[in-house]
């Protein structure tokens, strides 16, 4: 008989923060990320000036499930059973024959069916996110320029200007530095960016403390940028619902990396400051593992396998690793579902066309999107609504 997933019977409630407790205003996000990208890559590495320029039509190109082939730049829809359903080279989609010849309808070469979903790795990038996907386009625009320039280029050795990107822009140090150009233009106007969090979310949290669920917040975020979103989406004393806050978590590694697990490191002025061979009590913490702070969830509950449910929006760095190697309840927010609620079923991609994670199928995982329910505490949950396994 398949069991039935209930929030009250869970001792422990975990929650991300971005795109889960922290809802983005996507538009104005995504852009914000491609431009710290573009403008990096063309004053600091002189790509081309048209990577600035990107119109409405350009973001298109975007949705999750797409995995990228840092050496001949193709981008790749993969179905369920590893075979590629399309392809594009850069932005520009691949015809069924070239798609034919290229992938043959035979298993892609970097496919991990053992463990149930494609990973990241030297060879090949996957984009699940929507901090991803702006990059996804920049990357598919890059491949189109050097394509262009060298006529027909056939292998490329872009990503490493990607990754110093990545560093320049959201290194540890760049938010309290002011580095880059994402951080000081969130700190600068973070109403353009996020939505505050509705009265009834944080009603919602206080009653499952109230309830005596042990709250958690676990994210990759850093320290002092987690700071200041949890300070305007629920405010000022937002540490008072959580018991426990675990920033730089470098998911999903923190669920992954067993037996060598990274220590807990204590914060002081949002900086790391003593590993700890072992977490000991509730409070705010940088990296670590999820197998130390089960150990520690056994002590405040007093159980020796207390239930825990939690919430993210990625399947990556969330959902799979949660579920897979921690044994926790998880839960999905897909956000993308919020405009498809209203929308005419011949408007809807055929089921055919369907890649391997817009068909949710991973055991006792529980998707929420935004819409109406009748049970409360859903409702004050970002007022989505359950689909049921």
């Amino acid at each position: 008989m398949a069991q039935h997933f209930s929030l009250a019977a869970c001792d422990v409630v975990g929650f991300d923060l971005d795109h889960t407790l922290c809802r983005y205003n996507l538009p104005e996000s995504a852009l914000l990320i491609y431009n710290s990208f573009a403008q990096f890559l063309v004053k600091e590495k002189g790509y081309d000036k048209e990577l600035l320029t990107v119109t409405p039509e350009d973001w298109d190109f975007c949705c999750k499930g797409l995995a990228l082939d840092l050496e001949d730049g193709n981008f790749i829809k993969l179905a369920d059973n590893g075979t590629v359903l399309r392809a594009s080279h850069g932005t520009k989609m691949m015809a069924p024959e070239a798609l034919a010849e290229e992938y043959g309808g035979k298993e892609w070469k970097h496919f991990m069916s053992d463990a149930g979903m494609a990973c990241r790795s030297g060879k090949y990038y996957f984009y699940d996110n929507y901090f991803d996907l702006p990059g996804a386009l920049l990357c598919a625009r890059v491949v189109d320029s050097l394509s262009k320039r060298n006529n027909g280029q056939k292998t490329f050795d872009f990503w490493k200007d990607i990754v110093a990107g990545i560093q320049h822009n959201y290194k540890m140090s760049a938010f309290k530095e002011n580095c880059g150009i994402y951080f000081p233009e969130i700190k600068r106007d973070p109403g353009r960016y996020l939505h505050t969090c509705p009265e009834s979310v944080k009603k919602w949290l206080q009653q499952l403390k109230n309830a005596g669920k042990i709250l958690l917040l676990i994210t990759s975020s850093h320290s002092d940028y987690c700071r200041l979103l949890c300070e305007y989406i629920l405010g000022n004393d937002f540490t008072d619902l959580f018991d426990i806050v675990i920033t730089n978590a470098l998911k999903p590694g923190f669920f992954s990396h067993s037996p060598s697990q990274r220590p807990f490191w204590t914060l002081e002025n949002d900086e790391e400051q003593e590993a700890l061979p072992s977490l000991d009590k509730p409070g705010w913490y940088s990296q670590g593992n999820a197998v130390h702070l089960y150990e520690l969830l056994k002590k405040m509950t007093g159980k020796n396998e207390p239930k825990v449910v939690y919430f993210g929006d990625s399947m990556h760095s969330d959902i799979f690793p949660a579920r897979h190697y921690s044994n926790w309840e998880t839960v999905l927010i897909l956000e993308e579902l919020r405009g498809d609620r209203d929308a005419k079923p011949e408007e809807s991609e055929p089921l055919e066309k369907k890649g391997k994670y817009e068909d949710w199928k991973i055991q006792k995982t529980h998707c929420f999107i935004h819409g109406r329910v009748k049970e409360s505490v859903l409702t004050a949950l970002l007022q989505f609504q359950v689909l049921k396994q």
